[in-house]
């Protein structure tokens, strides 16, 4: 049986961040470290922070807002929301639903997705089937979190690396040989213990026991991480790259998962880019996870760096251990 499949493309994008910004000044009066350590191995400078009375839902539906509004697509033309995070508002429902709710999405199916760092490229996967395939016309894609609440603030080796926000792109159908070109998605569960949060699922539900010894916090093995992630991550574009029958030359903008800015660097190498060719915005944010890749999006079109049949290259990794790389040919201006 032969599938007449539909292009499918990004028709707006959209961003929330948390107005508290938290410097690196900041943290060095809440743990031992040093804004000249934090900026030298990671490139960070400061992080947004979400107050205890915003969770990801709030950060989900603000930056939804924006993608439809910028898509001239109404809410109740959605047919599917999906949330990429790993800091849902609670274990279930699934904090779609509540956005869904919120938007007024009437006619929308929604559920979670949950692939660490990767997570928006793997819901952009998911939710452009139902777009090519004609199930639904407009798809709405949201990586939100709020790491703050996850992460351990007396472990200087993690908690200088993290923010909150949220980034969506709206998908829709666009003329034959532009959008989605090519993808490319992995996994390595044998490095599940690398990046984590121990308790709180069925493994150690919690207990006395798991808060007084802090298992409900983010852990992470940052060298190997590192090491995982500098080796992946232009692996992963080469791949979405050879699957559209595209070489790196012809890359003409990358979003990389913006984590370290050495990360980011080895990508440059590898791939053979230059600096003007990447989206950096990991001093202002830090790694917003889920939400790093469309947030980087959002800001590097609304600048005017991505245009009209640029190939742009999304990539992230992140816990799992997991990859993802999306291969885009830009139809519009949106």
């Amino acid at each position: 049986m032969s599938l007449n499949l539909r292009s499918v493309g990004i028709l707006g994008t959209g961003m929330c961040l948390p107005e508290k910004v938290l410097t690196n000044m900041d943290l060095e009066k809440m743990v031992d470290t040093s804004d000249e350590w934090i900026r030298t191995r990671t490139g960070i400078v400061e992080r947004r922070i979400a107050d205890p009375h915003t969770p990801t839902s709030v950060l989900a539906e603000k930056a939804a807002r924006m993608a439809l509004e910028n898509a001239r697509i109404k809410a109740q033309n959605i047919g599917l929301i999906i949330v990429a995070t790993v800091t849902p508002d609670m274990v279930f429902p699934a904090t779609a639903c509540l956005v869904q709710d919120r938007l007024g999405a009437t006619s929308a199916a929604a559920f979670d997705l949950e692939a660490g760092c990767s997570g928006f490229i793997y819901a952009l996967a998911s939710g452009a089937q139902f777009v090519a395939s004609g199930i639904y016309d407009y798809v709405l894609v949201i990586g939100a979190e709020t790491l703050s609440r996850i992460v351990n603030w007396e472990d200087r080796n993690t908690c200088v690396l993290f923010g909150d926000g949220a980034g969506a792109v709206v998908l829709g159908p666009v003329p034959e040989g532009y959008g989605i070109l090519g993808m490319d998605l992995g996994s390595d569960g044998g490095g599940a213990d690398l990046l984590d949060v121990p308790a709180g699922g069925s493994l150690n539900p919690a207990s006395e026991y798991t808060v007084k010894n802090k298992l409900h916090f983010l852990r992470m093995n940052g060298n190997e991480v590192f090491k995982f992630a500098v080796r992946i991550i232009g692996d992963s574009a080469l791949r979405a790259l050879s699957s559209a029958g595209l070489e790196k030359e012809n890359i003409d903008f990358l979003i990389p998962h913006q984590a370290n800015i050495r990360i980011i660097q080895s990508a440059l190498k590898r791939l053979k880019i230059s600096e003007e060719k990447v989206y950096v915005n990991l001093d202002r944010y830090g790694n917003t996870s889920a939400a790093s890749v469309p947030i980087a999006l959002h800001e590097a079109y609304r600048e005017g760096l991505i245009k009209k049949d640029n190939i742009v290259v999304l990539v992230a990794f992140g816990a799992g251990l997991t990859w993802g790389a999306a291969v885009i040919r830009w139809s519009a201006d949106i």
